[in-house]
């Protein structure tokens, strides 16, 4: 039975196949090959993946995304759809699911939404609510830098407190395009905010967002 990750990944592969290598990523800096070395790095070499996290090991990750991005486009592109090593702990559906529906998802915003003729992506109800389930897990880990309290909501009217504060912003929108806010792409998120105007402007423009 397929899974949101293993659907995800596929939707990514094809997209970033569809676009090529040099097309434009919300990520900034990074092209859409990039972005697939990023992939691959994380899932094929965890002791540079660490980098993402582990500061003093950022060095080791850089070369590794080098060595990756030298890589035929198109090879990178198969590795992504092949998915991780057979003895990967990514290769167990739990341990898949939980680090990359999120992972997958927001990655394939990353290269829609930085197309000139995007649209909004239709998502099933299920869906939405697993990304919400997820994203109600690491609402304070995404916004513990923020420069403001930090709400979210959905238009049903649940909400996940993201950052504790004042003054406040409620930022409402679908599950997705929270994800994509408090992932800090807050530019590229169709939510609104509703709060005082400067914690707004600060929020919104801000790059304390993300990990």
């Amino acid at each position: 039975m397929s899974t949101f990750a293993k659907r995800e990944r596929l939707l990514l592969a094809d997209l970033l196949e569809a676009e090529g290598p040099d097309a434009p990523t919300l990520c900034e800096g990074w092209t859409t090959r990039d972005l697939a070395a990023h992939v691959v790095v994380r899932e094929r070499r965890p002791d540079a993946a660490a980098g993402i996290l582990i500061k003093p090991l950022a060095p080791r990750l850089d070369k590794a995304m080098e060595e990756f991005a030298a890589k035929p486009y198109e090879e990178l592109i198969q590795l992504i759809r092949t998915g991780p090593p057979r003895f990967s702990p990514f290769q167990l559906k739990q341990i898949d699911e939980a680090s990359n529906t999120i992972e997958f998802y927001v990655h394939t915003e990353d290269v829609r939404r930085a197309q000139p003729d995007w649209t909004p992506r239709e998502l099933d109800p299920v869906f939405q609510d697993a990304l919400w389930s997820r994203l109600e897990r690491s609402a304070r880990l995404m916004g513990r830098s923020a420069p403001t309290g930090l709400v979210l909501r959905r238009p049903d009217g649940q909400t996940a407190v993201a950052h504790r504060g004042t003054p406040v912003v409620t930022v409402t929108g679908e599950p997705s395009e929270l994800l994509m806010f408090s992932y800090g792409r807050q530019s590229a998120a169709k939510v609104d905010l509703d709060g005082d105007k400067d914690a707004i402007a600060k929020l919104h423009e801000g790059k304390q967002l993300g990990i």
